[in-house]
């Protein structure tokens, strides 16, 4: 590909081709299965927790709390630098393979993996190296997903192409939630307990497979292939004309001032998130009586609507802009946060009303996380500063909040779990006020 084919191309609009279209599936397909293989650990956690730790073994214990509370959020933001950093160098292609095939071979270890009976200590360390393999894969996987969708988006849809990554999100969760629901209901608990929690770990692996052969398929994005180019071309001394869209992505120091606001802005929306989709159920049983599987049933039907709407709300940030969407996510959270929580009650209607407005007020900031972070950036850094810059701040504000929640409930502070996303919705808020405006803007010359 040559320059003067670059601009040809440009010139023919923002029509959108079959490779596109594939490309953007196969991507979707994987992201929905990874995002399945690390929420089916969160759903089955207890069960795996009796068949591979000791309670007993001070070890085994230490392992256990280490791989369920940090293992995964730890690996993230480290795979998502490392991989970003090969995603930036070799493409994106090369690494939505990459890390697919990661996940899939630590699901058919978790999945075939000896118990602590049979094993010993050595079923601890086994389940902890790969919790850590997924975490890295998935770290480098939501990063370069990011970066992929926005690139071979067409300009004026890439807020709503951009959406397809949190639906990713939405709908991995809510396939690991209903297998969960499916096969506890089908199996007893002792049956559950012995092998059937190994099933959606061996379905995983299985659907690797075709994941993977959709993802054979897909294009390198454009915007990467043109950098490359450009590189080639200065090295045969011929200069490479760069256009700076936004005035803080430009240099180094732009740059990491750039990842910064971004760590600020995310917090809000992954806070907001991991409490509305993770902790509320948990609070609705613990706190307010609730029937368990009421309870997960109510979780489940608002996020699927909340799937629902998220490429609407991409669209809309495609006509108006990415900031006024994402400031009305900041204000209307801040809101409600204390009269939804305050509605939930023993009721499973209070917790799907509730937890329904709460998510779809989280999608309208969520479904444009992979548009606007990719505008920020310039191609040759994009993956890697989305990595380090969403990464961390779901590892630190999102991870935590589920805990952070338990421990103020269990203080009799549950009140601190709501200003505690209020706070951060504010930080967003604050964030966004040093960000630019990015609707619309040409990738290739950010």
């Amino acid at each position: 590909m040559t320059t003067q084919t670059v601009d040809i191309q440009r010139e023919q609009g923002q029509r959108v081709s079959s490779g596109q279209r594939r490309s953007m599936i196969a991507s979707s397909v994987g992201q929905i299965l990874e995002w399945y293989e690390w929420s089916a650990y969160a759903v089955f956690a207890p069960f795996i927790a009796g068949m591979m730790f000791n309670p007993e073994n001070p070890v085994s214990a230490l392992l256990a709390t280490f791989a369920v509370f940090a293992v995964g959020f730890l690996m993230r933001p480290l795979g998502g630098l490392v991989f970003g950093i090969v995603a930036d160098r070799k493409g994106r292609k090369f690494v939505l393979i990459t890390t697919m095939l990661a996940m899939a071979v630590a699901s058919v270890a978790i999945g075939v993996m000896p118990s602590y009976a049979q094993v010993g200590i050595w079923a601890s360390v086994g389940l902890l190296l790969a919790r850590m393999v997924q975490g890295f894969a998935h770290g480098g996987e939501s990063a370069t997903a990011n970066s992929y969708v926005a690139e071979i988006a067409p300009r004026h849809k890439r807020g709503q192409w951009g959406s397809v990554v949190f639906v990713a999100i939405f709908g991995g969760t809510i396939i690991a939630y209903s297998l969960g629901g499916a096969i506890t209901n089908v199996l007893d608990e002792g049956a559950v307990a012995a092998w059937g929690w190994r099933i959606p770990f061996l379905l995983g692996a299985v659907l690797a497979l075709v994941a993977l052969w959709l993802r054979r398929g897909m294009i390198e994005s454009e915007v990467f292939a043109e950098e490359a180019v450009e590189e080639l071309l200065k090295d045969d001394g011929e200069p490479a004309t760069r256009v700076t869209a936004a005035a803080i992505a430009g240099r180094p120091r732009g740059q990491l001032v750039s990842v910064l606001l971004l760590i600020g802005m995310v917090t809000g929306i992954t806070s907001a998130h991991y409490t509305w989709s993770s902790y509320v159920s948990t609070y609705a049983i613990v706190e307010r009586g609730m029937a368990t599987q009421s309870a997960y049933w109510a979780i489940v039907l608002a996020q699927i609507i909340a799937c629902i709407a998220l490429p609407f709300w991409g669209r809309l940030s495609d006509r108006i802009g990415r900031k006024p969407v994402l400031y009305g996510f900041t204000i209307a959270m801040a809101l409600a946060q204390f009269p939804l929580m305050n509605l939930i009650s023993d009721k499973a209607w209070t917790l799907f009303v509730a937890s329904t407005v709460a998510l779809l007020i989280v999608g309208s900031a969520g479904a444009l996380l992979s548009s606007y972070m990719s505008e920020i950036f310039p191609t040759t850094t994009r993956t890697r500063n989305i990595g380090i810059a969403y990464g961390f701040s779901v590892a630190v504000f999102g991870g935590s909040a589920p805990y952070l929640n338990q421990l103020f409930n269990s203080m009799d502070l549950g009140w601190l779990s709501s200003v505690y996303v209020i706070v951060l919705c504010g930080v967003t808020f604050l964030a966004l006020t040093r960000l630019p405006e990015t609707r619309g803007i040409d990738l290739s010359k950010v």
